[in-house]
């Protein structure tokens, strides 16, 4: 077994600006990273650019520019994007460095010595937007090749084969012997139905007569590597496989297998779940050595998939401008269920933020800070009363909310994780309502009951905050500033009782203020 934690998510394709499908989905996984840190548990995050291809060339070209210079122009939009959300990866893919073309290199070199490749002419439909040629079972029920595709040519040419149809029944029975390969459950029917039909083999080469921009097959340098066998080795070249040391590389055994690839539900079927899986196998890796996926699925605008082309997309560089990170962080990860799809709306981000942040958690952190400045000078007491609401507070509903919360992160369900914190902050808010702490500081005999109600109420709001911090991990922080805890949150600390008899708690400061729809611009 790995020593480390190893999450991965899809590389963005340099070719095309990011949107909020790559925010949501980078966001994901770093929550799924802090969350394994909360932990104290190694863990390596890795992420990236897939730098090579075709449509790369053909932009390129038309701007005037190098192939290499328009995929680094285009880099640094997804670099600057990820600082701007709070990502923290630990390694970053490029795939045109060249560590990634050594090790793609050696990889075709060895499938060609042991006859996993094969050398073909073909004539056939060949998609320019997917970078793939086409079967019959591409085409719609017009017999037609749908505008998906994109431009379809017809092509003839002699290329570079890899035998993936020889393990189709090794992948059928990996499929129904491994319960967690594919997450969640249903997308791995729709990934063995689309393996039950496999037949053909993979054109892993482009002739350099029409494509250059990729990186040379070693023992035919006529030909470039097709984008896609190239673009998800990066998931091994930049985790230590083949390292020859000196290359700042973690050393692969301590990471590999991964425990999640992240990807979007569209590249699941043919790239993740058939090739790249093949690929591996093929290169020898046992079956204990194959990766999971976790598949998440889209946002979506009126139930209409977000796209350049539909003229509907959304662009979180715009929603950090407007309602920072922290929102946009929260929006993503409470709105939508792993897995499945979500449409995305302005208002409900607002309305979420406001609701479950500003109204809840932030007002429960100001009450809290403030009853205790003012009746009790901030400090707090940690004295055992009789009160049926205290009592259901420390020995259910926070106990039931820190379990539901851990089941919920470790089945990569950050919405079901959130309800839980939020609830626990509303019943928090709830029992200041009901018992009326104001009324509590007019009797000097409810002195007690006072002092049992403001360190429950601070207690529940340092493990909110303890909870928080994957997915808002400067919020976090600043609650814990405010509590007057000097040391970082961790997930073992999540229990009653930590806050000592006579801490002193600090000033309030709004952590959450409330967001406004934009102005309108008439």
């Amino acid at each position: 077994m790995p020593d480390c934690t190893f999450y991965t998510t899809a590389i963005d394709y340099t070719n095309a600006a990011p949107h909020i499908g790559h925010a949501y989905e980078k966001v994901l996984t770093d929550v799924l990273t802090r969350f394994e840190r909360l932990r104290a548990r190694p863990v390596f995050f890795l992420t990236g650019v897939d730098q090579h291809g075709q449509k790369v060339q053909q932009s390129a070209e038309k701007e005037g520019l190098s192939p290499q210079e328009f995929a680094d122009r285009c880099t640094v939009q997804f670099i600057e994007l990820w600082k701007k959300l709070g990502i923290h990866y630990d390694g970053w893919a490029a795939t045109t460095h060249p560590i990634h073309k050594r090790v793609v290199q050696k990889i075709l070199q060895r499938l060609h010595d042991e006859g996993q490749l094969y050398k073909q002419a073909h004539r056939g439909f060949y998609s320019v937007r997917q970078e793939q040629f086409l079967t019959d079972k591409e085409r719609n029920e017009a017999g037609e090749f749908g505008p998906e595709w994109g431009q379809v040519v017809e092509l003839e040419e002699e290329n570079w084969y890899f035998k993936l149809s020889k393990h189709r029944d090794w992948l059928l029975n990996h499929i129904d012997t491994h319960d967690r390969f594919v997450i969640p459950a249903f997308r791995k029917s729709e990934l063995r139905n689309a393996v039950e039909k496999l037949s053909g083999d993979l054109c892993i080469s482009r002739p350099k007569s029409r494509l250059n921009w990729g990186i040379e097959l070693p023992f035919d340098t006529e030909y470039v590597t097709y984008v896609w066998f190239d673009a998800l080795i990066n998931y091994i070249s930049f985790a230590g496989y083949f390292s020859e040391g000196g290359e700042n590389l973690p050393r692969f055994e301590s990471l590999w297998p991964a425990a999640a690839h992240v990807i979007g539900k569209d590249i699941l079927i043919p790239a993740h779940g058939i090739y790249w899986t093949i690929m591996l196998h093929g290169m020898g890796f046992p079956d204990l050595q194959i990766p999971s996926f976790l598949v998440h699925g889209w946002w979506n605008i009126g139930g209409a998939k977000i796209s350049k082309s539909l003229g509907n997309t959304v662009d979180p560089n715009v929603l950090v401008e407007r309602y920072g990170a922290a929102a946009l962080r929260y929006y993503l990860m409470a709105d939508i269920v792993t897995g499945k799809d979500s449409d995305f709306s302005e208002e409900r981000l607002r309305g979420r933020y406001n609701d479950e942040l500003a109204n809840n958690v932030g007002n429960l952190l100001n009450r809290t800070l403030n009853m205790s400045a003012r009746y009790k000078g901030s400090v707090l007491r940690n004295i055992a009363v009789d009160h049926e609401l205290l009592h259901s507070l420390a020995v259910t509903e926070f106990p039931q909310a820190v379990a539901a919360y851990f089941a919920a992160m470790g089945d990569y369900q950050v919405d079901a994780a959130l309800r839980a914190v939020i609830g626990l902050a509303r019943f928090c808010n709830q029992v200041i309502e009901s018992i009326a702490p104001w009324k509590l500081a007019k009797d000097t005999a409810q002195s007690d009951l006072l002092d049992a109600v403001l360190y429950h109420l601070a207690e529940s709001i340092r493990v909110v905050a303890i909870l928080l911090e994957p997915v808002l991990p400067d919020a976090a922080r600043g609650i814990f500033r405010q509590l007057q805890i000097n040391s970082e949150p961790q997930l073992a600390d999540a229990v009653w009782g930590v806050l000592l008899d006579g801490h002193i708690l600090g000033a309030p400061t709004p952590l959450f203020p409330r967001l406004e729809a934009p102005a309108e611009v008439g």
